[in-house]
């Protein structure tokens, strides 16, 4: 079976052209003009642009409380193809073990979109270091380690993120770091639930700008010492930013991402009335306006590589999951959902501001994160020989964000009431139709894994000095 995308405007991370798409079976197999009769059908893209599937390589499913990939084609409706997700690694289990456990009981005929997975080291333990030299071989290429959270289980120690930078480069594994400082959170919540300050609202002065700019600049000198590349998840003010800018402008291959929400939303959010707050209480926590507008100047200037949605869709959603940290924030599950609103945020709100350019959309939204997973150029780029993963972009849709539209399964949108220009009005996820207009028209659980490639994207500076 062939199809051919006809007369739309490529949009790539470095450029735009007007070209057909030829795609036989799930892959690209040619880019030009003059192939109608080699098609078996033809999708006419005039006026619309088109550019590849959305990568978000920062997403949880059945991880901290949240929903699983049940309500995963929301990814597919709002144009992502292709999901990150994190890997809770049970104790007592090796690392090796928990990505085939997890990936038979959560993943094997449930999963839609296709993803590639990130492992956690939940377990710190020699066997659990010695075991990330296994990560290739079950197609996994990045760990992720937790700075924050005192007292939890996936608490990690700086001996253990050392252990783990200074052993991943033996085969290539990107190490990735939540940096929060965990012992300060630890006091200033205490200190606040002491004073009776109990509202979402505070939720902020629990988790300060400084204790994230901190972890950061601590997990960046760990990374040097160890001569490791290191990628900073999700992150969300100025001081963060500019201690990975540094660093990487110092010759060090340090990276980081942000989120939609932490360019989308404010701490002001936290403060809405009848603990309404409570839905944006996610980890860490939104920032100032100012760091806001940080996040997209960092974005536009390449300072920090992509922007993930960190989705993360809280069993019982806000009536009741949220509920919980009623009269305790330190006890309201973190997280909200954003994969199905990704795109559209970055578009309506970056692209047609003005704010980033369309091929800047692609990079952060597209090709930059699968660089990072280690799965470019299968996907994330619309060129010959890579995964037929296409949108078909309407430009000139206008639409409100709204929950009723929502396949996340949450009781609550996240960008509820947003403005949405533009809509993908086709999504191909390997050749297949997956979405049209806002609706799901695929077939449920037929997402497959992408193998990861080791000495992916953060490794590229660092294999140059070598």
């Amino acid at each position: 079976m062939s199809l051919l995308i006809k007369n739309g405007t490529i949009i790539s991370a470095v450029n735009e052209y007007k070209a057909d798409i030829l795609i036989e079976g799930e892959k690209i197999v040619a880019i030009g003009k003059g192939m109608d009769d080699k098609a078996d059908e033809i999708v006419d893209a005039t006026g619309k642009y088109v550019f590849p599937g959305g990568v978000d390589e920062h997403v949880h499913y059945n991880s901290f409380n949240s929903l699983g990939y049940e309500t995963s084609h929301a990814a597919l409706v709002g144009g992502t193809t292709t999901v990150g997700d994190f890997v809770v690694q049970p104790v007592g289990v090796g690392l090796k073990d928990s990505i085939i456990k997890y990936k038979k009981e959560s993943l094997d005929g449930i999963a839609t979109p296709d993803y590639v997975l990130h492992g956690i080291i939940m377990d710190p333990s020699e066997e659990s270091i010695a075991d990330l030299v296994n990560m290739p071989s079950v197609g996994v290429s990045s760990v992720k380690l937790f700075m924050a959270y005192k007292g939890m289980p996936y608490y990690v120690s700086d001996e253990w993120i050392f252990k783990a930078l200074c052993k991943s480069k033996e085969v290539g594994v990107t190490i990735m770091v939540h940096a929060e400082n965990a012992d300060i959170i630890d006091v200033l919540t205490k200190k606040l639930i002491a004073e009776g300050k109990t509202e979402p609202k505070y939720f902020g002065d629990s988790r300060p700008v400084l204790s994230e700019a901190e972890a950061t600049s601590r997990a960046i000198y760990m990374a040097r010492m160890a001569d490791a590349p290191l990628f900073v998840v999700h992150v969300t003010n100025q001081e963060a930013a500019e201690a990975i800018r540094d660093a990487y402008n110092n010759g060090l291959s340090i990276y980081g991402e942000t989120c939609t929400h932490y360019m989308m939303l404010n701490d002001e959010n936290l403060s809405k009335p009848n603990f309404e707050g409570a839905k944006y209480v996610c980890n860490p926590p939104l920032r100032p306006q100012s760091d806001v507008d940080y996040m997209w100047e960092a974005i536009n200037k390449g300072w920090l590589t992509s922007v993930s949605s960190d989705h993360c869709a809280i069993m019982g959603g806000f009536a009741e999951g949220k509920v919980k940290g009623k009269d305790d924030f330190s006890k309201i599950p973190p997280g909200s959902p954003g994969v199905q609103e990704r795109l559209y945020m970055l578009w309506t709100y970056g692209v047609e501001t003005g704010r980033i350019s369309r091929q800047k959309f692609v990079e952060v939204c597209c090709t930059t994160p699968a660089k990072v997973c280690g799965i470019y150029p299968q996907k994330g780029d619309i060129m010959v020989g890579s995964d037929a993963d296409v949108v078909v972009f309407d430009p000139d849709y206008r639409g409100v964000i709204s929950n009723k539209d929502s396949l996340s399964g949450s009781d609550y949108c996240t960008y509820e009431g947003y403005e949405q220009k533009g809509i993908a009005e086709k999504v191909f996820l390997r050749g297949k139709l997956v979405a049209e207009n806002g609706k799901f028209v695929g077939e449920l659980g037929t997402g497959k894994q992408v193998m990861s490639k080791p000495y992916a994207y953060c490794y590229e500076r660092f294999e140059e000095k070598q």
